[in-house]
C-alpha cells in the first residue's frame, strides 16, 4: 500500500506534467538565433534585416513576434492566401515559424515619409477616427506612435511602407463582403469593419501618415 506522502507525490509529478503539457500547447518559445538561419530565402523579398527595398513587399523587421507568427501560420494553413508566399513556409513547423518571428522582431526598422499632402487626413483618422461612421482610432489598437501592441498581436505601423499599409486595408475592405478579399482579423472582424468604412482616398491617407510614425 502506498503511503500518502509517496501518492502526493505521485500526484504531484500529474500537475506537473499536464500543466507543461499545457504551455506547451498554448505556443512555441522563439530562438532569434536559430531564425537567423532559417530566415535565409526570407531575405531575397523582405531584406536581409527584414526591412524590404519594394513596398510590395512588407518589412518585418520589430514587425511584433506574436503578430508575424500568426501570419505566417495563417498563410502555411491556407487562412491568410498570398500568391507570392506560395510554398514559401507550406514545410516549416510552428518551431521554424517562431524562430523567424523572434529573428525578424529584433532587428530594427527603418523609418519613412509620409505625404505632407495627406497628413493632417490621416492624423485625424489614426488619432481619432471617423465618429459618424463608427470608425476606430488606428491608434487604440497600434498605438500613437506606431510601434503596435506586442502582447496584443497588433503590429507596428510606423516606418511601414505605405503602399503596403494600403493594400491591406483595401484588401480588408474587399474581405468585409468578399472571401476573396483579406478576412484573418478573426471573429470580431476588427479590420474589415474598420475599412470598409474608409473610402480610397482615406485609406491612401492614413496608410501614408502611419507609415512616416516614428517609434
Amino acid at each position: 500500500m502506498f503511503s500518502r506522502t509517496i501518492v502526493r507525490g505521485c500526484f504531484a509529478l500529474v500537475v506537473s506534467a499536464l500543466m507543461t503539457a499545457s504551455v506547451q500547447a498554448a505556443g512555441v518559445k522563439g530562438d532569434a538565433a536559430a531564425g537567423e538561419a532559417k530566415a535565409v530565402t526570407c531575405g531575397a523579398c523582405h531584406g536581409v534585416d527584414g526591412n524590404s527595398a519594394v513596398p510590395t513587399f512588407p518589412k518585418l523587421a520589430g514587425l511584433g513576434e506574436k503578430y508575424l507568427l500568426k501570419q505566417m501560420k495563417d498563410i502555411r494553413d491556407g487562412r491568410r492566401p498570398v500568391a507570392v508566399m506560395a510554398g514559401q513556409v507550406d514545410n516549416m513547423s510552428d518551431q521554424d515559424l517562431a524562430d523567424i518571428a523572434a529573428f525578424y522582431d529584433q532587428k530594427a526598422r527603418t523609418s519613412e515619409m509620409a505625404d505632407e499632402d495627406l497628413v493632417a487626413m490621416g492624423r485625424s483618422i489614426y488619432m481619432s477616427g471617423i465618429m459618424d461612421r463608427k470608425v476606430a482610432a488606428c491608434s487604440g489598437c497600434h498605438s500613437p506612435t506606431g510601434k503596435g501592441n506586442a502582447p496584443g498581436g497588433f503590429p507596428a505601423l510606423a516606418g511601414q511602407h505605405a503602399d503596403y499599409i494600403a493594400t491591406q486595408l483595401t484588401m480588408f475592405r474587399k474581405g468585409y463582403e468578399d472571401p476573396a478579399g483579406r478576412t484573418n482579423d478573426g471573429d470580431s472582424k476588427i479590420m474589415r469593419t474598420t475599412a470598409f468604412e474608409l473610402s480610397d482616398l482615406e485609406i491612401k491617407a492614413v496608410a501614408s501618415y502611419a507609415s512616416g510614425l516614428k517609434q
